[in-house]
Parts: C-alpha cells; structure tokens; sequence
C-alpha cells in the first residue's frame, strides 16, 4: 500500500454487517471476577482508501438497548439510569479521525466515542484486518478485530456501591472488543 499522502485513492463504501458483527465488554465484579456483556444492533459505514488504508474512515453506531449479559435484572439495570441511560441516550457511537498503521495488518484507529452524550477521544487497537474477500453470493467483504479500554466513570457511568469488605461492586475499567464485518455497497 501507499504511503504517499498525496497520492490519489480509491475510496469504496462498506456498510457493517449486523449479523455478522458484535461488540462485547468485560469489567471487574466485586473486585473478584469479570462479568461480560454483549451489543448486537451495530450499523456503520467503512469508506475505505484501497490505496493507503490509513486515509479511510469509520463510523460506527450501537443500541444501547441490545445490551445483554446473560441476566435480565442486571441488563435492566445497566440500560437505566444508573448506567447507560438507554431511554435518553438510545446509542453508543465512534466516529475516526486518524488511523495509522502498527505493522503488518494491525491499525491504531483513534477517533471520538460517545456514551451517554458524553464524547471523549479513544484509540481502538485493531488486529487482523482481512483482505477484502468475495462470499458465495458474490459480494465482497472485509473484517477486524478491535479492542481498547477506558474509565467508564469518564462517560458518567459512575454508579456504584461500596462493599463492607472494601473496594467496590463494579470495577471503574472497562475493556471492549469489537468484531465488524463490512460488506462493500
């Protein structure tokens, strides 16, 4: 690929595959043990430069009421007020501005995530990144691999309880991992 940012792309449109794309997360629990939730209802867009990958961008959306981990009280919780706030703020969003390359078909994508109308910056560590490759149905399609970690309280998800024990119920770090597939339009 070209390093050359001068150099005119060609730049395609590749739309999230739904079903074949999640986002997952994982934080501590009563500082013992880790409980992971899932997102499904991702949808985005990949404009995609086949000539220098790191002048392509991404955006990406989540439903925030899609979120389970595998207990209705707690997912309940979670899309609350306490957590997420799901009612008022029905999306997680990701928006790129600058994507480099970390060797090989490894990328830092940074760019501004949304969580309960609060932005901050992240940088997403992206792995992996296929080649674009055709289906059975003569589509084309490419996917990655994503993960990063944050501070949940840095988007005012600050709920918690204090254990008699010390320490909290619900650890302030996060880790996500993301797993898109994009189908070219």
């Amino acid at each position: 690929m070209s390093t050359n940012p001068s150099a005119p792309g060609t730049v395609s449109t590749w739309n999230l595959d739904p079903a074949h794309s999640h986002a997952e997360f994982k934080v501590k629990h009563m500082m013992i043990s880790n409980v992971k939730g899932t997102f499904g209802g991702l949808s985005g867009t990949l404009k995609l430069d086949e000539t220098d990958y790191t002048h392509s961008t991404v955006e990406v959306s989540i439903l925030v009421a899609t979120l389970k981990t595998g207990d209705e009280q707690r997912d309940g919780h979670l899309k609350a007020a306490d957590f997420f706030d799901a009612e008022k703020y029905p999306s997680i969003t990701f928006k790129s501005n600058n994507i480099d390359s970390t060797g090989g078909a490894n990328y830092a994508v940074s760019g501004d995530l949304t969580v309960r109308g609060v932005t901050k910056p992240v940088t997403l560590a992206v792995e992996d990144l296929s080649q674009p490759s055709k289906d059975p149905w003569g589509n084309h399609r490419i996917g990655l691999s994503a993960t990063t970690k944050l501070n949940r309280k840095d988007f005012g998800l600050a709920w918690n309880t204090a254990l008699e024990t010390g320490g909290v119920l619900v650890g302030e770090d996060v880790k996500i991992s993301l797993e898109a597939e994009f189908i070219k339009s």
